[in-house]
């Protein structure tokens, strides 16, 4: 790929690489102030080539921090691009508007010098809230009305199933519409490490509608697969229950459309 953007004040270029500017994320409706703890510069560099899932080196650990910087998850800084780095690839281009996709090119580094932030649905919500974005797939969870975390997730599928599986000591038949119901909830009770449902195994399950819940899953994929839950990567799951109390409302809005 050519050379990244020079955008005023956003990026300082060096040779071969942009060291990033922590600040200046884009509202929903008008530029912003990024949170003081984003305003510090970053000793951040974006590579002049693209990457793709697999890479590895000083580029990929520059996407992970700036990632990490902006609230995204990609899990360990550690210079590998796998599948939870690309996960939190895939969250960032969904709220950039950029078709996600495993590969790092112009347009997401693009995006990393000037980022907007997420889509607000609830304007007047609560400061400590969680925002579930069905139409592009994208959990945020807000902290004195800041967005603290923003992640990829993958909620109900949508498609009616049914299956059988051994519950309370006996076969069971279970079906379902695998929706996740739009509306507003509020957190109630959770299980530490994973929790096996009689539809399979939650990873640090919060729950907030019923038997809906929010959890870590190993199978994130880009299109709504779940039987009702809110799948997140594994590594939000690990963060997110120090981050989020019982009683903080979770709304979820929107459509996805295949």
């Amino acid at each position: 790929m050519g050379g990244p953007r020079r955008l005023a004040a956003a990026a300082l270029v060096t040779a071969g690489a942009v060291t990033f500017a922590a600040g200046g994320v884009a509202g929903p409706a008008q530029a912003r102030t990024a949170p003081a703890s984003q305003q510090t510069a970053s000793q951040q560099t974006a590579p002049h080539t693209t990457l793709k899932l697999g890479a590895k080196g000083a580029e990929v650990k520059a996407l992970q921090t700036r990632l990490t910087e902006l609230g995204y998850v990609p899990g360990k800084i550690d210079g590998r691009y796998g599948g939870t780095t690309m996960m939190a690839v895939w969250a960032f281009q969904k709220v950039q508007g950029i078709k996600p996709t495993s590969t790092v090119a112009s347009r997401t580094w693009a995006a990393l010098e000037n980022p907007k932030a997420p889509k607000v649905l609830v304007p007047k919500g609560r400061p400590n809230r969680v925002e579930v974005n069905l139409t592009q797939q994208i959990m945020v969870l807000y902290r004195d009305g800041e967005p603290k975390v923003i992640s990829h997730a993958s909620s109900g599928s949508g498609i009616p199933y049914v299956e059988y599986a051994t519950w309370n000591g006996k076969r069971q038949r279970f079906s379902g519409s695998a929706t996740t119901p739009t509306g507003d909830y509020r957190t109630t009770w959770r299980v530490s490490g994973w929790h096996r449902s009689y539809l399979g195994q939650l990873y640090n399950p919060i729950f907030f509608n019923g038997g809906i819940a929010l959890h870590g899953a190993l199978s994130v994929p880009l299109h709504p697969a779940s039987h009702g839950c809110v799948r997140l990567p594994m590594p939000v799951a690990e963060i997110l229950p120090g981050l989020l109390g019982a009683g903080v409302p979770v709304h979820v809005r929107g459509r996805f459309h295949r």
